[in-house]
């Protein structure tokens, strides 16, 4: 039945396109060719670009990456000494049943872990630890290699917690061998993640690696459909990163790192109070992205970072807000903050540092922004002043390049998309570059999800005028954007 409704909605879907190519008048898009010409060439570039993505990450998937792990398994059989196996979960305002599911599946990881475990669980409310307790002397598996250390802390952020779960580690010496796991409270690993990840450090220049990703949301509907579509596209993308060696973000919900890298004072340092000088915000200290922190760390200093793709952790999510546009853009604006705080620096760094694929990936980062508001600013420009049927021509080309672009991301899974993918794609494209075009010019503006704390910069002196500023600047960026639309147009 399900398959039917797919079928179906398919159907409907090519029946609209196919209404909206022939409700257009010929010759009626005469007069807005240079707006046509400003789409499609707009168009060309973010395309192409997917598809240089999309091929490197079919390359490394097919080629690199077996040949990659194999070399690792080769090295790693050839060491007489198993490391010790690390994991620092963070656990705050959780529900019981998702900690139940996190924690035995991180338990049975641990449990399998051939050089033996400790688990550091972050915790700040005591019925959490209790509970974490229980689950670790109810486990139906042996146990005895496992050590828990349940940390219970102030509720003051992540990174506090972190870095003193941290500490706490760095205080028994872990060597080269050993690896750390840094996982979410709400994410479950995979039980044969230690013996899957542990070759690869083998490789000295080898500082952390992250996995695949899937999503487990109980309701089904478009949030549902919106992250299963986000993970296939972080899988194509971190595919191709990883043919580099060097992946863009070391994901907050699992990745690991090698233990005595992710215990140096410097690096704790980092992630406890990392922050980025601003010439018109001033110091922004940053609350969330901690493994945008990390990640900058180990790439400022040289390491690779790998990505395994045939290895997947599972995120059990909820939706943040009662509807799917207001929990979508949340979850948005403190990604995209995330990201848009470490850029800057990282692009400092310079391609002959970095790699120049790994830095243009970085730089089209910001520059994705105003290529992708540009093609409707410009239609909608052309729409008002030139010729109105402007609207469903470009509505058909949006439905049109996204539902091609679908079929080409269902391929990284090896199976179909639900009709919702080509509508939620556009959708994540607008609506995520205004979101970041938002976030660009108010770095200093940060919230947790699960937390109602702020960047302190809001409540300081001068707080009203650096909000007047932001507002301004963004608005003038937009100005020249459409300006500029404008004038590749023949507008003006």
């Amino acid at each position: 039945m399900r398959a039917l409704a797919t079928v179906l909605g398919h159907m409907c879907y090519l029946a609209v396109l196919a209404l909206l190519v022939l409700s257009i008048p010929p010759g009626a898009l005469g007069h807005v060719s240079n707006g046509l010409i400003v789409v499609g060439a707009i168009g060309a570039w973010r395309y192409g670009w997917a598809l240089v993505n999309f091929l490197r990450a079919a390359w490394y998937r097919a080629r690199a990456y077996p040949r990659l792990k194999a070399r690792a398994l080769a090295a790693h059989a050839a060491s007489p000494v198993q490391g010790h196996a690390w994991f620092l979960i963070t656990s705050y305002r959780i529900d019981t049943e998702t900690t139940r599911r996190v924690y035995r599946a991180l338990f049975r990881a641990a449990a399998a872990a051939p050089g033996g475990a400790t688990v550091i669980a972050s915790v700040v409310e005591t019925a959490d630890a209790r509970l974490i307790r229980q689950l670790h002397a109810a486990m139906d598996v042996p146990m005895q290699g496992v050590r828990l250390v349940v940390d219970q802390i102030p509720g003051t952020g992540k990174r506090d917690a972190l870095a003193r779960s941290l500490r706490l580690i760095a205080g028994q010496a872990p060597s080269r061998r050993d690896i750390l796991h840094l996982v979410d409270g709400d994410s479950c690993v995979p039980e044969d993640i230690v013996d899957a990840s542990a070759p690869f450090f083998s490789d000295p220049k080898v500082g952390a690696l992250t996995t695949d990703e899937a999503a487990e949301i109980s309701v089904p509907g478009l949030f549902a459909d919106w992250f299963a579509l986000r993970f296939t596209q972080r899988q194509m993308m971190m595919c191709s990163a990883g043919l580099s060696g060097r992946v863009l973000t070391l994901t907050g919900r699992m990745s690991i790192f090698r233990a005595d890298l992710a215990t140096r004072p410097e690096f704790i340092r980092l992630v406890q109070h990392d922050h980025i000088d601003h010439w018109r915000l001033g110091r922004v200290d940053f609350l969330t992205g901690d493994d945008k922190s990390t990640w900058f760390w180990l790439l400022q200093r040289g390491y690779r970072m790998l990505y395994l793709p045939d290895v997947t952790s599972i995120s059990l999510e909820s939706q943040p807000k009662p509807g799917f546009a207001e929990s979508a853009v949340t979850l948005m604006i403190r990604w995209f903050g995330n990201m848009l705080r470490t850029n800057s620096r990282a692009l400092a760094l310079g391609p002959q540092r970095i790699g120049l694929f790994t830095w243009w990936s970085i730089l089209d980062q910001k520059i994705g922004i105003w290529t992708t508001l540009a093609g409707p600013i410009s239609m909608l420009l052309a729409a008002v002043f030139v010729e109105p049927m402007v609207l469903p021509a470009y509505l058909a080309w949006v439905m049109a390049t996204r539902y091609l672009f679908c079929w080409v991301l269902a391929t990284v899974r090896g199976r179909g998309f639900p009709i919702t993918w080509p509508l939620l794609l556009y959708f994540g494209q607008i609506v995520g570059a205004a979101v970041k075009s938002h976030v660009l010019f108010r770095l200093d503006r940060q919230r947790w999800t699960r937390q109602s704390t702020e960047g302190a910069g809001q409540a300081t002196p001068g707080a009203g005028l650096r909000a007047f500023g932001s507002t301004y600047v963004h608005a003038l960026a937009l100005g020249w954007l459409t300006f500029g639309v404008m004038l590749l147009s023949g507008l003006v």
